[in-house]
């Protein structure tokens, strides 16, 4: 639940409707709101799975196939912000 909050936290703060100057601030803003989106999807599906367990087979697999796929994204979104700075600074040399 705590979670669920931080990110709703995180995406409010990261929602100004200032134009950043450079493409490496757009892009890391853009990896930020992801990374927070993907999370919120994934404490969303995780407490709808355990507060739905009478329901079929069919809805709880579903529901943990897009905690799955969105705690993923979620790592992939993280993971890609260090290297896309790295490559901007390789750039920039």
């Amino acid at each position: 639940m705590l979670s669920f909050f931080a990110c709703i936290t995180g995406l409010i703060l990261l929602w100004n409707k200032e134009q950043l100057k450079t493409e490496m601030q757009q892009t890391e803003k853009i990896l930020f709101r992801m990374s927070f989106s993907y999370w919120l999807v994934y404490c969303i599906a995780f407490g709808i799975e355990k507060i739905v367990l009478p329901f079929s087979e069919a809805v709880v697999m579903s529901l943990r196939m897009t905690t799955a796929l969105s705690y993923f994204l979620t790592f992939s979104c993280i993971t890609c912000l260090p290297l896309h700075k790295f490559a901007m600074s390789r750039i920039e040399d």
